[in-house]
């Protein structure tokens, strides 16, 4: 599955609502760590199977943002259930970001 483009429009839907796991990227295109998660966020999209990958742009969707109190990006939160299970700052290896989903 490709990288789910997130606003608040279809925030309910895909994320809170969602029966799997789903990993949010929130990201800025001036955010240069963001750029360089950009093809480890593509790749897990591709590779796993029963979790949703996301991307929350923070300039375009800042109330998102101030929703899950990011600060610093790239930030990655994962939502299960409608509940956050995990919230990390900065760049990470697929690795990490797959144990997050776990």
């Amino acid at each position: 599955m490709s990288v789910l483009q997130i606003t608040k429009e279809n925030f309910e839907q895909e994320v809170m609502q969602s029966k799997v796991p789903v990993l949010l990227d929130f990201w800025a295109t001036w955010c240069g760590p963001c750029q360089m998660m950009l093809p480890v966020v593509d790749q897990l999209a591709e590779e796993l199977e029963g979790v949703k990958v996301g991307k929350v742009n923070v300039d375009e969707e800042e109330e998102l943002a101030e929703r899950f109190h990011v600060m610093s990006i790239p930030n990655f939160i994962v939502i299960k259930d409608g509940q956050v299970t995990a919230n990390v700052v900065g760049g990470r290896s697929k690795e990490e970001l797959k144990k997050l989903l776990g």
